[in-house]
């Protein structure tokens, strides 16, 4: 089915989901980087953290859930019993394919003494091998609520340095050059650039970007961070140095705060391949149900509770 932006087809393709989704007892869950007219249909838009919690609470039948692969497996694994749609089967994160299992069993017989603790961008295969698994919400509390000194962590490079700026551990990243692509491109000369347009504004980022824009940030949050942010500060304009999905959700949230985007747009293309049609085709034909195996399901399972345990869930 093609996608056509306009609003007409807006609004009869969000009715036709509305009709279906009440008729399965679906629930459609968004993460904070789709298309404005997704997050719209939504039952709800959040983070990584916050959409695993969703999906472990939820009392539908059917999750449909627009995001990336890794993010409807999470949500498998954490409602085995449930069926989880994701509306495009090709909707791939990067940065999840740096890591292999390979990698992370490689990286034991060096450090044979160390807990593995992976970002949630990976593979249930990965997940399976680690010790805990981590959102960019939590990657400090994780990391520090280790028992060992050293521990393993992948595949974000940049995420890495975050969290261990935050604690005492000695991390050491799996592979070393793990990165989001889409964070990773953002350079000095952009956030120069948009400080000298917006000079009263308060630059937010997402803890994927590189390591020397961290340092020049006035807060460094996850998505659901960045709403908390934005909510709880006096300023009234904002720079967002993350998705351009995020800065759509923070001006619906707060109209009577300002926010813009780097320039040009941080763009995800594996986020932005959903679309209302594909989500509506997902729910007229079980397009595309995830699948994992029962000892995925149960290794990468443990990993996951772990970390909703530790993060107070």
């Amino acid at each position: 089915m093609l996608y056509m932006n306009n609003v007409a087809n807006i609004r009869e393709l969000s009715g036709e989901i509305d009709e279906l989704r009440r008729e399965q007892n679906a629930v459609i869950l968004a993460h904070n980087y789709q298309r404005p007219e997704v997050q719209d249909v939504a039952d709800f838009v959040g983070d990584s953290l916050e959409l695993a919690r969703q999906a472990a609470e939820t009392d539908a039948e059917v999750i449909v859930f627009c995001g990336v692969y890794f993010m409807a497996e999470t949500a498998k694994i954490v409602n085995p019993r449930k069926r989880v749609l994701i509306p495009d089967l090709l909707a791939r994160c990067p940065m999840a394919l740096m890591l292999s299992p390979e990698d992370i069993l490689e990286s034991r017989k060096s450090y044979p003494d160390s807990e593995v603790v992976l970002y949630v961008n990976s593979s249930s295969e990965c997940k399976a091998l680690a010790d805990c698994v981590c959102t960019s919400a939590n990657a400090p509390q994780i990391v520090k609520a280790m028992d060992s000194d050293t521990v393993l962590f992948g595949p974000d490079r940049n995420l890495a340095y975050y969290a261990q700026k935050r604690t005492d551990k000695d991390v050491v990243v799996v592979p070393e050059g793990g990165n989001c692509p889409t964070h990773h491109q953002l350079s000095l000369v952009d956030i120069l650039m948009a400080k000298s347009r917006h000079p009263d504004a308060e630059l937010v980022v997402h803890p994927e970007v590189d390591p020397g824009i961290q340092e020049l940030a006035d807060g460094i949050e996850s998505t659901g961070g960045m709403l908390r942010y934005c909510r709880e500060s006096p300023a009234d304009e904002f720079i967002i140095g993350t998705e351009e999905g995020m800065v759509y959700r923070l001006k619906r949230e707060f109209p009577g705060k300002r926010f813009y985007h780097l320039s040009p747009p941080m763009l995800c293309p594996p986020m932005k391949s959903l679309t209302l049609d594909k989500v509506l085709d997902s729910l007229r034909g079980d397009r595309f149900e995830v699948r994992v195996s029962e000892r995925i399901l149960r290794e990468a399972g443990k990993a996951i509770d772990r970390m909703l345990e530790l993060s107070g869930n």
